[in-house]
């Protein structure tokens, strides 16, 4: 994962988050330490089954 990808991953999150506060709607994301480390736990469990080579090929199970 490169710089560059990270850099821009965290403006779009900055611009994301300017655009609720400008427009005054409740973020998506809850703003506390519980919800944001149920975000790091969603990707924690992503990279654990990837590095285990496991997947179920839904769409292809669907006929996509």
């Amino acid at each position: 994962m490169g710089f560059k990808l990270i850099a821009l991953g965290l403006l779009t999150g900055l611009l994301t988050g300017a655009f609720f506060a400008l427009f005054d709607v409740p973020i998506p994301a809850p703003p506390e330490l519980p919800g944001l480390m149920g975000i790091v736990g969603i990707y924690l469990g992503y990279k654990a089954v990837e590095a285990a080579d496991l997947s179920v090929p839904v769409l292809d199970s669907l006929g996509f």
